[in-house]
């Protein structure tokens, strides 16, 4: 589906911008062979840079230096492992899945990965409004959130519908993943805040920041 910019209901910002060209500097030098090899059989995907959005993941970390993440869509830890190479030392992620990271036959998380408490895995789904205001005193806080789900169509939009109640105090980063999925291009179009599809750099399938306000 090919769209127009000129009707677009929203346009980045020069920081959001800024930020978008230090993080593509950032993921030129970073290293993530060490979380490919943790993958049983290839394609390493942590390597593929661009085209997947694992090493964009480690620039915006190295770029925004958050202490609080938050990840939506566990799978196998590729994306968690990535952020969590290049935390500040007083940072933390904490991410959701419906099940736990064990369930994955696939997974690349090992129990270590979570001893230090930087790294925290919640199984709840927030795309439940109750659930959100359960996570309320932890979300407020977020610096970034990173948004890979379903893609069905509807649950990233009940995420945005639930987020719009949180009362975020820092103006955090999402990343929405596989906005050029059929599946999100009308979310993707329809949302009014700051943004920008930085798909080139990130995602084939799409990789899109917005500046949450």
């Amino acid at each position: 589906m090919i769209f127009s910019a000129d009707d677009e209901r929203a346009h980045p910002t020069h920081d959001l911008i800024s930020r978008a060209l230090e993080a593509i500097r950032q993921a030129q030098s970073v290293s993530l062979t060490d979380i490919s090899k943790r993958m049983k059989t290839s394609p390493y995907y942590p390597d593929v840079w661009p085209g997947e959005h694992y090493k964009l993941l480690a620039g915006l970390v190295l770029t925004l230096r958050p202490t609080n993440i938050i990840e939506i869509g566990t799978a196998t830890g590729l994306s968690a492992l990535a952020m969590k190479k290049y935390l500040p030392q007083n940072g933390k992620i904490v991410t959701f899945d419906i099940v736990a990271w064990k369930s994955f036959a696939d997974t690349c998380l090992v129990q270590g990965d979570f001893e230090d408490g930087r790294l925290l895995q919640e199984t709840d789904d927030l795309s439940d409004p109750a659930l959100v205001q359960k996570y309320r005193e932890l979300l407020v806080d977020a610096d970034m959130i990173f948004l890979d789900a379903a893609k069905d169509g509807s649950m990233e939009e009940r995420f945005i519908s639930n987020f719009r109640s949180v009362p975020f105090t820092k103006s955090p980063l999402f990343v929405f993943d596989d906005i050029r999925v059929w599946n999100m291009l009308r979310i993707w179009r329809d949302i009014s805040m700051p943004k920008l599809d930085l798909t080139s750099f990130g995602h084939w399938s799409g990789t899109g920041l917005v500046q949450w306000q």
